[in-house]
Formats: C-alpha cells, structure tokens, sequence
C-alpha cells in the first residue's frame, strides 16, 4: 500500500469516527460503534469502512442505518478532507474485536480449570 492511500485512510476513518457521532438515525445508534479500519482502492473511488459493534445490535437494521446514512457522512467527509474524488463507503463488519474477547474469555476459562492440576 503506498503511503499517501495510507494516509488517506487513516484521515478518512479519524473523520468517519467523529461523524458517526452526529448520525441521528436510531439504527445506527444502537450498541456502541468504532470504526476499526478504513480501506480505499486505488483511484480513491470506493473506501471499505470495517465497523466493531459493541452491545445488543440487530445487526441488519444497523447495515440498512448506515446504507441511509453514507450519502450524508460522504458529503461531509468531502467537505472535510481536500480530495479530488471523495469514496463510495462501503460498510463491512469487523469481528475482531468480539473475536479477541471471545478467545480471551476462552483462556481465562482454560486458565481457572487447569489451576486445579498439579502438573502437567
């Protein structure tokens, strides 16, 4: 990835972060949202925003949120960012999150049933 894309993505997803706050959409506000990552094609037409979500979510209503809601976020962010072409966002869910807990979870459970055993 060459570093000016790379700046481009992280100065889209410091933005993307700042206006989801604003979104008034009661889909998009359900459970607590990050933007985790941001990646833009080359030409600067399409940009994958990657979503953590956090909390009870109906995980349908939230995509159909921020479907309605990317028009507006991409007028904004164009008016923000000094780009020649502003990027379709595209929103794709990241489960990492929810993944490192889950496993750590998972360890913590290993790590109480094997204190019971002497050795191993």
């Amino acid at each position: 990835m060459n570093n000016r894309i790379g700046r481009i993505n992280e100065d889209i997803q410091r933005e993307l972060a700042e206006l989801i706050r604003a979104v008034k959409d009661p889909r998009v506000r359900q459970g607590m949202l990050s933007i985790t990552g941001v990646d833009t094609t080359g030409d600067l037409r399409y940009a994958k925003v990657y979503v953590s979500i956090l909390g009870d979510v109906d995980e349908k209503e939230l995509k159909k949120g921020l479907k309605s809601a990317a028009p507006w976020l991409r007028r904004e962010l164009g008016g923000r960012l000094s780009l020649r072409y502003t990027p379709e966002l595209i929103f794709e869910r990241d489960s990492s999150i929810a993944n490192g807990a889950h496993i750590s979870e998972l360890l913590n459970s290993i790590g109480e049933e094997g204190n019971g055993d002497a050795e191993l």
